[in-house]
């Protein structure tokens, strides 16, 4: 008689836990997904701001519920091909992406954020940019079972390797576009009051975060092809 594994892990996703780790990245970028339309929403002064919000929330207790069943229910086992601590860094890593958007979403939602003038396209420009590291970290992540079946080796860890620096080119353009804002932001300190501002360099850093997670978790991943 086949006795049902009472491991949740298993019995979502099989035997693997690295399917798990693959679906709550999937989560993660979704919640960002909806960070765009969050700033389009403000950029327009259009209520759906709020809806923006719910959505991201949603998201990012999801990727939440998912992180804490794989925190509980990892293998403990020795011959697991990858060390128990690395896939838990790599989670929190992972689930940082989800709670950063989560804080940006609450901030927009709980103060009444107006665009300082001049800033709407960059600021736009950035999300749509930091956007594209989720979704490039989504793709690395895509990756790690395959990585684990050849023994994080061979032409699957060199394209891993190609797909990690695309991605610290997409976080090196994100840099850029926060100081082209924050520069913007300086010209017109003097206009603003000083919550605003600080509020702004807040948000600007909080944007930049989600590129600067997305690149950690790419570059976690090399830390295991190292290994």
């Amino acid at each position: 008689m086949k006795i049902k594994s009472t491991n949740p892990i298993s019995a979502m996703f099989g035997k693997s836990p690295f399917k798990a780790m693959q679906k709550h990245m999937r989560i993660v970028d979704e919640c960002v997904a909806e960070v765009p339309g969050l700033f389009q929403a403000l950029v327009d002064d259009d209520a759906a701001l709020i809806s923006q919000k719910d959505k991201i929330f949603e998201k990012e207790e999801a990727a939440d519920e998912l992180k804490n069943t794989l925190r509980h229910h990892l293998p403990k086992s020795i011959f697991m091909p990858v060390d128990r601590r690395d896939l838990l860094e790599l989670l929190d890593m992972q689930d940082s992406i989800a709670d950063t958007a989560q804080d940006i979403a609450g901030l927009l939602v709980e103060r009444k954020m107006e665009v300082p003038e001049g800033m709407a396209k960059p600021l736009l420009e950035l999300v749509n940019r930091c956007r594209d590291a989720s979704s490039q970290a989504l793709k690395i992540i895509e990756e790690l079972d395959e990585l684990v079946s050849v023994g994080f080796s061979g032409r699957e860890a060199e394209q891993v390797e190609e797909m990690v620096a695309a991605l610290s080119v997409i976080e090196g353009d994100t840099d850029a576009i926060g100081m082209e804002l924050t520069r913007t932001l300086f010209a017109q300190e003097k206009t603003l009051s000083p919550v605003s501002v600080i509020l702004w360099y807040q948000l600007i850093g909080w944007i930049g975060d989600l590129a600067d997670y997305s690149e950690k978790v790419g570059n976690r991943l090399l830390l295991l092809i190292a290994r």
